[in-house]
């Protein structure tokens, strides 16, 4: 118990050293931000001069010679009808079932379960009674052969005392 004691305990101070750091560090992270301003303002400064001497002229037709010279020349328009057809057929997948089965469709029974599980002890018993039903079969043909014979030995027997 004094172990676990002990262990919470040193638990509870590694907590508390991690939640200070934490807070030492956020309160680094606002000094930075608070010059962050002006690390921007300057910054924004620079691109605006470096846009001014990347000006291209796409829509507007200049009169100004030096003006023409940076004027792009107009885009012809990528075909997109192969990309289009591709879309349509995407949109369009083949059906996966094409028929569907009632059966499947209908809720099952709720003693579905327990004629899974008996199904194959069924089987065997089937097995069994068509065995034994076969086998009663043979006897009664054994005892009506046993019969036949019996009575055509008496049928022989007499003719031979009417000769």
């Amino acid at each position: 118990m004094e172990r676990n004691v002990g262990s919470l305990q040193e638990q509870a101070l590694k907590r508390k050293e991690r939640l200070k750091a934490l807070r030492d560090k956020q309160l680094h992270g606002r000094e930075e931000e608070d010059e962050e301003p002006e690390r921007k303002k300057a910054s924004l400064e620079e691109t605006s001069e470096q846009r001014h001497r990347e000006l291209k002229l796409r829509n507007y037709t200049p009169e100004d010679e030096q003006l023409k010279e940076r004027q792009v020349p107009k885009a012809k328009p990528a075909s997109v009808e192969d990309k289009v057809k591709d879309q349509l057929e995407a949109a369009h997948p083949e059906p996966i079932i094409e028929e569907v089965d009632l059966a499947n469709l209908a809720p099952r029974k709720p003693d579905w379960d327990l004629k899974r599980d008996v199904a194959k002890k069924l089987e065997k018993l089937e097995r069994r009674t068509q065995r034994a039903i076969a086998e009663l079969i043979r006897d009664r043909l054994r005892g009506s052969e046993e019969e036949l014979a019996a009575a055509v030995g008496a049928v022989g027997e007499e003719e031979r005392d009417s000769d």
